[in-house]
């Protein structure tokens, strides 16, 4: 029977040479890798324009006025958590409200509302599920052509451009099925906003 001074140098030997393998070598290569093929997402695909970054293309924000497109809704928290330096930090997390629920009903109906309101030409359209409904991560960047479409009368209104110039923007920011085949064609919110205010002009 092997004794534990038998035993401990070769458990030493071997979790110090996994260690280096998964630790070290494993994450060097991978990390090297995708700093070479994608930089932009290994890197939190930041939007990033003159050194001041404008957030990240992965995650939404939350727009409510007339002059920029609106995306999901997001159940945002600025006053639970905070950093070593006492700054707010954004949390968001989905609903977790049962669409067969009367709370959820009534909050549908006051986002179709509110959306209704702030778009009166499109009073005759159908509102977009994903305008009045939350993501499954509460921090989605995404809504679809339609749901963007919808919003374009008045966003073209709001900044004093032609629809098709808005139309135009939001061309720009939709992303298409993978392969041509898998998944939806998506509008990137963000990437929209920043580029009817300006800061955006190109898309890398």
């Amino acid at each position: 029977m092997k004794t534990l001074k038998q035993i401990l140098p070769k458990a030493a030997a071997i979790f110090l040479i996994f260690t280096l393998i998964c630790g070290v070598l494993y994450t060097g290569i991978v990390t090297g890798i995708a700093q070479l093929i994608f930089p932009d997402k290994a890197n939190g695909s930041i939007i990033e324009v003159d050194g001041k970054s404008y957030g990240c293309e992965l995650l939404g924000q939350q727009y409510c006025d007339e002059s920029h497109m609106w995306g999901r809704i997001m159940n945002i928290d600025v006053t639970t958590f905070a950093d070593r330096d006492g700054n707010l930090l954004m949390y968001a997390s989905p609903s977790n409200i049962s669409p067969a629920s009367e709370e959820f009903e009534a909050l549908v109906s006051e986002r179709v509302e509110m959306l209704r309101r702030f778009n009166p030409d499109m009073d005759e359209t159908a509102v977009p599920v994903e305008l009045v409904t939350c993501s499954g991560s509460g921090l989605d960047p995404h809504i679809s052509p339609a749901a963007a479409e919808y919003q374009i009368p008045r966003v073209a209104k709001a900044n004093g451009m032609t629809e098709d110039e808005v139309r135009s923007i939001v061309e720009k920011c939709t992303s298409g099925r993978f392969l041509g085949i898998f998944g939806e064609e998506t509008v990137n919110v963000l990437k929209v906003n920043l580029m009817l205010d300006g800061i955006l002009t190109t898309l890398g």
